[in-house]
């Protein structure tokens, strides 16, 4: 792995649609804005921050990869896939970088199918129910572990 500071921020299938998908639940944050928020929490940790969005698992899983080369952590709300993708998981578990699993509502507070998470036992941080704040709280967290 290279030294350089970065992290990799992922965000699964259907948070594209932030700030008009389901605002109740979300919120009106715009994905624009839990980047910015993301990445100006990664820069005071002295981060620089990569950013994608997808909502193609391989395509999720290929940054993953990806990211091995040159960043020391990466923040993932997977989205939906959370409760579905061991693949997601494989991915994740087989770079060997910590990994910080943010969910923007609580999910407990939600139907039963989003209690359980694939990443819950091999995530080094999550953070559930927080708001897009979640995600600068993540960053936070997996920067105190670097």
């Amino acid at each position: 792995m290279s030294d350089t500071r970065r992290m990799m921020l992922l965000n699964g299938p259907n948070l594209n649609l932030l700030g008009t998908r389901e605002p109740d639940v979300y919120g009106t944050a715009t994905l624009a804005d839990v980047e910015r928020l993301t990445a100006s929490a990664a820069a005071e940790a002295g981060y620089e921050l990569r950013a994608l969005q997808s909502n193609h698992e391989g395509v999720l899983i290929d940054a993953i990869h990806a990211a091995r080369d040159d960043c020391a952590a990466i923040v993932i709300n997977p989205g939906g896939l959370t409760h579905t993708s061991v693949s997601l998981r494989d991915a994740l578990t087989g770079v060997g970088l910590p990994f910080a699993e943010v969910h923007i509502s609580d999910v407990y507070a939600r139907e039963e199918f989003r209690h359980f998470s694939y990443l819950d036992d091999v995530a080094a941080v999550r953070v559930v129910g927080r708001g897009v704040e979640g995600y600068a709280d993540a960053v936070r967290e997996l920067a105190t572990l670097l």
